[in-house]
């Protein structure tokens, strides 16, 4: 097991987002810049070139981030909406709940300031689950959207996921015009004959710009500009288009394909376990690299 003596359990986050590879065309990024706070994540997202924010956040009962958006004086533009735990029990959004919570003018100023307003689900129950007594059920799990997506108005609460679980999960469903969305991509294989010649196109390019009279900015700047287009020219002529999906992995090699290639022909079984070995064999290459980079990096454990 790997210890970092100066990490503190107070500097780890509570919360987390995941993003599916198949939306990697618009380019989500996590903005530690815009927020910095443990129970805070900022993702940014580009449609039609614009720059928008999904803000995930859990408040603990001392309402801590929401002080911390208090005293930052937080002015996002273009947030599409938030979600989290808040921690606050208000008939605002309680039904069941007769009592009122000065925290929620406190949170509905926030939202307010960034052009957010509550919604309601389409099922109104409760989003936090007591084992022993039902009059412990809360209301604290909420949604926040943008007021000029009305059309987004659709979150629900899915009481039929809980199993075990203390909380229950909320959606909400976002429709992204089909254009916007390119699930494909150029990809070149590690180790591939395609790389190879890529490289050695680049290589007998490259070698040709001349370099010898850049006397100002502008011949610097041609020179910038041709190197640029060898290199889309090279990626172009030698990339291969691949279907975006969860099913893609930065791990797999030439040798994965051919052993797989393989058993497809042959649906033998022992073709299979060579596959699987050979899997097996290419996943502990690549990550025991990853973490060698990051020791590397961090130059500790």
């Amino acid at each position: 097991m790997f210890t970092n003596k100066s990490l503190n359990i107070h500097d780890c986050s509570r919360i987390i987002t995941y993003i599916n590879i198949r939306l990697s065309p618009f380019r989500f990024s996590l903005c530690k810049n815009i927020l910095s706070h443990r129970d805070i994540l900022v993702v940014s997202l580009f449609i039609k070139n614009n720059i928008f924010f999904l803000i995930n956040i859990y408040s603990d009962s001392l309402q801590s981030v929401l002080k911390y958006l208090k005293n930052t004086g937080v002015n996002i533009p273009n947030v599409l909406a938030i979600a989290g735990d808040f921690n606050i029990r208000d008939s605002f959004w309680d039904p069941l709940f007769p009592h009122y919570s000065s925290h929620s003018d406190l949170l509905i100023n926030i939202t307010d300031s960034l052009l957010l307003g509550l919604l309601y689900p389409t099922n109104a129950i409760s989003t936090r689950y007591s084992d022993n007594n039902q009059s412990l059920n809360l209301v604290i799990n909420l949604m926040f959207l943008r007021y000029s997506l009305v059309e987004l108005d659709n979150h629900a609460i899915h009481l039929e996921w809980r199993l075990l679980l203390d909380y229950v999960s909320l959606t909400v469903t976002i429709v992204i015009e089909e254009q916007l969305s390119n699930n494909r991509k150029h990809s070149i294989v590690k180790g591939s004959k395609e790389e190879m010649l890529f490289i050695k196109d680049l290589i007998k390019n490259i070698s040709s710009i001349n370099i010898f009279n850049l006397s100002n900015i502008k011949s610097l700047e041609n020179v910038i500009d041709l190197l640029a287009y060898i290199v889309k020219r090279a990626w172009d002529k030698n990339s291969k288009i691949v279907n975006i999906s969860k099913h893609l992995k930065s791990w797999w090699d030439m040798s994965c394909s051919r052993d797989l290639e393989k058993y497809r022909s042959s649906r033998s079984l022992a073709d299979w376990k060579q596959f699987k070995k050979t899997v097996k064999n290419t996943k502990h290459l690549f990550f025991d690299q990853k973490i060698q980079e990051i020791v590397n990096k961090a130059r500790e454990p």
